[in-house]
């Protein structure tokens, strides 16, 4: 069996490897989810730079000073710097600051992560403190080798609470931050290096895997420790067993504990409707919600507001090149791994108490096909505009992929994918399905009423004139398959048609 590796993040690798060759202090804050990597490519930036030196890690609790003092005392510990009598130290923030600087200015590394947990007020004393630690060594510009230079990493999780920590005004480390670096979901080139470096071949079992975890790539080494990254008839069930439905599942508990334990009030109704319904336009939404008990439309406007701007749960989203005023935008979960528990996963979890579980395991699978769908097309989307970014593909770019439709329940016209090349004046109209079986007669024709109509409204206007390609997305198409459609006047486009092109840019 292979081995697990180091996958993508070259870019951000060479720009952390970067900031610590300088040979001058550096305070670098790193935002990106939960899980999705920040830690461990500090530690391989690290790695192959084989330089000395002490690194100190800290994760702060959702506690009071008492607990994050602690949690200092343990990292300290763990790496030696706290031995004997110096575990004596005055046990407040200031002398916490004042070990942090010792270790920074000798050529250490300090990382602290979940730093958003310093905006609440109990523990807001602890900015000023690092202020004060910061300035000094900022303005000391200790000479140090490259080899040996020192600095902080903080990393967060929540981008307001970051953001109020760092960019006010009236923020003590404002403007103290030298480099910023917001880490993402791993992209599809990397990806399909992954998927390949564990002979995970079947585009459907890829697909699968994506629509539950995304680009995350704490996910998929947790499936990898299962011994469930692996090719296989039965791959769905184990998957979802080994992950979610046993006693010691590592993911069983996930989104409790790192998506939904910080909201109160009805915010899991509004995710829930979300995750069940798809897409849904805002008066959908509200008829959906104001079912479940009362608070109208004030309450579920907050409540959106708040999952969009502060912990980025949901977008927002509107049909190409449409204004932000227009009144048929759809809300969506942003993150697969949240919309795949709450929409399929989590009720099943529950059913597993009463029933055999190989049946909640049954139901669970059934019911993410729903998901993989809506999955698929964003996925679809996002490669697209990757493929372009990086020169590869079959369609250039100059605006962003999105789809269309005119009223808000998508019941007149439903494009799941337009791409435009206004340079070669050329339009992409694209459907998505599941499998490609799905593009059968039936679903071509309906298909073209759309573009069809799509082609009468405003922004189809647009495009006069210009040439338009049809394409059909499906994880795989057979020869056979792709044959016949492209006989038909259709582009055909799957996973390994996006692998051999994002290959080519690697």
């Amino acid at each position: 069996m292979a081995s697990w590796g180091f996958y993508g993040r070259r870019v951000e690798l060479g720009e952390i490897q970067a900031i610590i060759a300088r040979g001058t202090f550096f305070f670098c804050a790193i935002s990106g989810r939960r899980r999705i990597g920040k830690t461990s490519l500090i530690l391989e930036a690290l790695r192959q730079l084989n330089r000395g030196g002490i690194t100190v890690y800290v994760q702060i609790p959702d506690s009071d000073e008492r607990g994050v003092i602690q949690a200092f005392e343990d990292a300290w510990e763990d790496v030696g710097v706290l031995q004997g009598d110096a575990r004596d130290f005055n046990k407040d923030f200031q002398s916490i600051v004042t070990l942090l600087r010792g270790v920074w200015l000798t050529g250490g590394i300090v990382i602290i992560d979940e730093f958003q947990y310093f905006h609440s007020k109990q523990l807001s004393p602890f900015q000023s403190y690092l202020q004060e630690a910061v300035d000094q060594a900022r303005i000391s510009r200790v000479n140090l080798t490259p080899a040996t230079s020192g600095g902080l990493f903080t990393l967060g999780s929540i981008h307001t609470e970051m953001t109020a920590i760092l960019e006010d005004k009236n923020a003590p480390l404002f403007n103290r931050v030298t480099d910023r670096i917001a880490i993402g979901h791993w992209d599809s080139e990397t990806l399909f290096e992954m998927f390949s470096a564990h002979a995970i071949e079947d585009r459907h079992h890829q697909l699968f895997l994506w629509s539950l975890f995304e680009g995350v790539p704490k996910f998929y080494r947790d499936c990898f420790d299962q011994g469930v990254l692996i090719p296989g008839g039965n791959h769905r069930a184990n998957t979802l067993k080994r992950m979610f439905f046993e006693g010691s599942s590592p993911l069983r508990d996930e989104a409790d504990n790192w998506f939904l334990r910080e909201l109160r009030g009805r915010y899991d109704t509004v995710l829930t409707l979300l995750a069940r319904g798809g897409p849904l336009s805002h008066g959908h939404l509200k008829a959906e919600y104001d079912r479940t008990g009362n608070g109208g439309e004030k309450q579920l406007a907050s409540y959106l507001k708040t999952l969009i701007e502060k912990y980025g749960m949901i977008e927002r989203l509107q049909p190409i090149l449409s204004g932000e005023k227009e009144r048929n935008a759809r809300y969506a979960i942003s993150d697969n791994f949240l919309s795949a528990w709450l929409a399929a996963i989590s009720r099943n979890v529950k059913l597993a108490r009463i029933q055999p579980i190989d049946q909640a395991v049954s139901k669970a699978d059934e019911a993410l096909k729903s998901h993989e769908g809506f999955a698929f097309e964003k996925w679809v989307r996002q490669t697209t505009q990757e493929c372009a970014r990086k020169g590869v593909g079959d369609f250039a770019l100059d605006h962003l992929v999105s789809g269309f439709w005119n009223k808000a329940d998508g019941a007149d016209i439903e494009i799941d994918l337009v791409a435009i090349n206004g340079e070669a004046k050329k339009l992409r109209l694209g459907s998505c399905k599941r499998n490609a079986d799905s593009h059968d007669t039936t679903a071509l024709a309906k298909f073209e009423g759309h573009i069809t109509r799509f082609l009468t409204t405003k922004t189809g206007k647009r495009f006069t004139g210009w040439t338009l390609d049809r394409a059909l997305y499906a994880p795989l198409f057979s020869a056979q398959q792709r044959a016949a459609l492209v006989g038909k006047g259709y582009t055909c486009i799957d996973l390994a048609d996006f692998e051999r092109w994002l290959a080519a840019a690697g």
